[in-house]
């Protein structure tokens, strides 16, 4: 129920932000608390488990270069997390474009994320300051 209110908090706050994200924050304790660099890396590799084996958003997937998302996913994460890291890729709407992502695949994702989160022992009120981060990129991504 908790990562529901997570949910509902970080979609809200996207839609209310502006598209791009918000700068990262200056200090790196939410980097430290996702496990810093190799934290993150296994992250994202649940997350891209999560994906492939989740039906409602395989999909959008298949003609991914899986190598390339995810270098960029973590670049992501650890720029918005506060870490060392500076985000190299292409932007939300170029990356998105055409995809026609719906809000209920954004939110599997979200979902995806949160599970990999928790895999990794990542406190909820830290996952909760990352997905603040990151739902301002909602309006860059879904219906492009």
């Amino acid at each position: 129920m908790r990562h529901l209110i997570v949910l509902v908090a970080a979609l809200t706050l996207g839609g209310c932000a502006a598209h791009s994200a918000a700068p990262p924050p200056a200090e790196d304790e939410l980097y430290q608390a996702l496990g810093g660099q190799s934290g993150i890396e296994r992250i994202v590799e649940g997350l891209l488990i999560n994906i492939a084996d989740d039906e409602r958003i395989v999909s959008h997937f298949v003609d991914a270069d899986i190598d390339r998302l995810f270098e960029k996913l973590v670049e992501q994460i650890c720029m918005e997390s506060g870490g060392p890291c500076e985000y190299t890729g292409d932007s939300m709407e170029d990356s998105h474009a055409g995809m026609d992502i719906t809000e209920g695949d954004f939110n599997a994702l979200v979902e995806n994320l949160i599970v990999a989160m928790t895999a990794e022992g990542v406190p909820v009120t830290s996952q909760n300051r990352l997905l603040h981060r990151l739902a301002p990129m909602r309006g860059s991504i879904i219906y492009r």
